[in-house]
């Protein structure tokens, strides 16, 4: 049996293209983007404010840095340091073997190593034209999984034994063995298959039970998986149809924030689910695993 639960509005952000949610516990906030919208959003728990930082391209991926108020952002140009304080961007990597012009930075994360991985995707979704790449505190960048058309959710394992990885065309989460030191990764098996009816597969988190959350885009909600059966264990209903990813916040991370998009959807869509695009927050009943800051 399914267990089913229902997450409410956090913050009305309204986002074209919610992505790349994430837990800051230094500042007790939460960060997100709208990737069309070119803007990072800043949710403070404390205080249940929220600031905008608008920047000059496409941004889709914020992990935490190695400095309290920076981040380390993906971007339609590269990957990028960006200063909270004085709202500036520190281009880090151009070389992710990309034609900027029709290519932007998607999904990634950080491994326990610090080292950033991180995706291309083609602006219209070509076809095998993305590759997901990882970028060492050197700054030299390796492609670690060539030919993928939507690369998504990725995370690993608190054992750093196994990587998880979403490409959303597939409808597949694949699991690869890891090796920590070196960041070789060699494919094992499909972790989960996500039929069409259920929706796309697209950002993802563990939890400290070793089970996998995951977004289902066209699918109302966040699905919990078991990766050995595959099999859902419990779903997380949301009002928007275009769930785009999820990530464990708080002091405990045992509340899990979910981002939405509007993007594609016709005014009667908007008018059927006007609360797409919205950030919203749910208490799943379990903890999420440690996520680590990037040392670039």
């Amino acid at each position: 049996m399914v267990n089913k639960t229902g997450a409410a509005v956090l913050y009305p952000s309204g986002c074209i293209l919610g992505e790349s949610p994430m837990w800051h516990n230094e500042r007790q906030s939460c960060f997100w983007v709208d990737i069309e919208g070119c803007t990072i959003y800043e949710y403070s728990f404390p205080d249940k404010s929220c600031r905008q930082y608008e920047l000059s391209k496409r941004v889709s991926l914020v992990v935490k840095g190695s400095i309290a108020d920076e981040l380390i952002v993906g971007l339609q140009g590269g990957v990028a340091r960006f200063n909270l304080l004085t709202e500036t961007l520190t281009m880090l990597t151009t070389e992710l073997n990309a034609d900027w012009k029709s290519y932007r930075c998607n999904d990634g994360g950080c491994d326990n190593m610090g080292r950033l991985w991180i995706s291309t995707t083609d602006l219209k979704h070509k076809k095998d034209a993305g590759a997901l790449y990882c970028v060492d505190k050197n700054l030299q960048v390796s492609e670690k999984l060539g030919k993928l058309s939507i690369s998504n959710g990725i995370a690993w394992t608190a054992d750093n034994k196994r990587l998880y990885h979403t490409d959303s065309v597939t409808g597949a989460i694949k699991s690869y063995l890891y090796d920590e030191r070196t960041g070789d990764l060699e494919f094992e098996c499909i972790a989960v298959q996500i039929s069409l009816e259920k929706g796309v597969p697209d950002g993802i988190a563990l939890d400290a039970e070793g089970k996998l959350w995951i977004a289902l885009w066209g699918g109302y909600g966040v699905g919990r998986f078991d990766v050995d059966s595959g099999e859902m264990l419990g779903f997380i209903d949301v009002p928007a149809p275009n769930v785009s990813s999820c990530a464990f916040v708080g002091d405990a991370l045992d509340q899990m924030i979910i981002t939405t998009a509007k993007k594609g959807m016709t005014e009667n869509d908007l008018k059927g689910f006007p609360e797409s695009g919205h950030i919203f927050i749910v208490e799943p009943g379990v903890t999420g695993a440690t996520v680590f800051n990037c040392v670039l």
